[in-house]
C-alpha cells in the first residue's frame, strides 16, 4: 500500500511514482528468479580508478591523479 504523506500531487505524479515502484518490484522479482543478486555495474566499482602504474610528479600531476587514463 502507497500512502501520500505530505504534499498534494497530481493524478499524474502518483502514476508515475507508481511506474517506477512497480518498475523495480518487477526487476527485483526478476533477479530473485534468476538464481542470485544483479553483478554491479562497472562505474559503480571503486577499484577502475586504481592505476597499475603512478603517476610521475610534475607539472599539473594532482589534476591527473584522480581520473582514470
Amino acid at each position: 500500500m502507497i500512502k501520500v504523506v505530505r504534499g498534494n500531487p497530481t493524478p499524474e505524479e502518483l502514476a508515475a511514482a507508481l511506474a517506477v515502484v512497480q518498475a523495480r518490484a518487477a526487476a527485483t522479482a526478476a533477479s530473485a528468479e534468476s538464481g542470485g543478486p544483479a553483478v554491479p555495474e562497472g562505474w559503480s566499482d571503486p577499484s577502475r580508478i586504481a592505476r597499475a602504474v603512478r603517476q610521475r610528479p610534475g607539472p599539473r600531476a594532482w589534476a591527473r591523479s584522480y581520473w582514470p587514463v
